[in-house]
């Protein structure tokens, strides 16, 4: 275990945060992403969708852009990639999560997008490198402010979707997740002891495709929220 120095800090540490609605703010430890969580978005990535085992990948707490901004089209890349998720924030650590417990540490829900530098990621993948280049960058998780279980309870169904300039990207169920986030947190929590302030990006449906400076991103989670943004240059 780290322990704190008496010492003062070189400078003062920014402590990433969402929004939480009604007031106040959730800061934020870690940020877990699923990889290929429905069907239909692993074959279209080229990938059986058998319900094998969940994967993990993460993204910085910083790299968290509240919705409503514009998203800066990031360097090094000529196709960025869209991902709709429903996301998770913990408000009770805990590891080895039973399944039937596992709702009980989650504080609320919010909408993320999973922005994701596809070339590079796909080079990565070509060489048997590691994701971050292509999905680890400045601004690639926009999110929604956070609405806490105690108001909208848990949502187990409800549409998901993302228009882009008006037009519809992405649309699906969350229901057809092929990890539901129970299960997600259970397996997440045998590999990581999770902690208040963890998010975790629960995977995105069929549809993802690439944006464009100028675009008009807008989507949703029925019965949580939405987010939108724009694509900067």
């Amino acid at each position: 275990m780290s322990t704190q120095s008496a010492e003062p800090y070189v400078f003062a540490p920014e402590v990433p945060s969402l929004a939480i609605e009604g007031g106040g703010r959730f800061p934020v430890r870690r940020v877990y992403c699923v990889g290929r969580n429905y069907a239909e978005h692993a074959r279209e990535m080229g990938h059986d969708p058998a319900r094998e085992p969940p994967f993990f990948f993460m993204k910085p707490a910083d790299s968290l852009l509240p919705a409503g901004s514009v998203f800066p089209y990031p360097p090094g890349s000529s196709d960025v990639q869209h991902e709709i998720e429903l996301v998770a924030a913990i408000g009770r650590g805990g590891a080895d999560i039973p399944v039937e417990m596992a709702l009980e540490h989650v504080y609320g829900y919010a909408v993320g997008l999973d922005m994701t530098r596809r070339d590079l990621q796909a080079q990565a993948k070509k060489l048997g490198r590691p994701w971050e280049v292509g999905k680890a960058f400045d601004h690639a998780a926009p999110c929604s402010a956070l609405v806490p279980a105690s108001r909208i309870g848990h949502p187990a169904t409800g549409k998901i979707w993302l228009d882009v300039n008006g037009e519809t990207r992405q649309q699906a169920d969350i229901s057809a997740m092929i990890w539901n986030l129970p299960e997600v947190i259970a397996h997440l929590s045998r590999l990581f002891r999770l902690e208040r302030g963890d998010l975790i990006f629960t995977g995105t449906p069929a549809g993802v495709g690439a944006v464009q400076r100028g675009d008009r991103l807008e989507g949703g989670v029925e019965g949580v929220g939405t987010l939108a943004l724009t694509v900067g240059g």
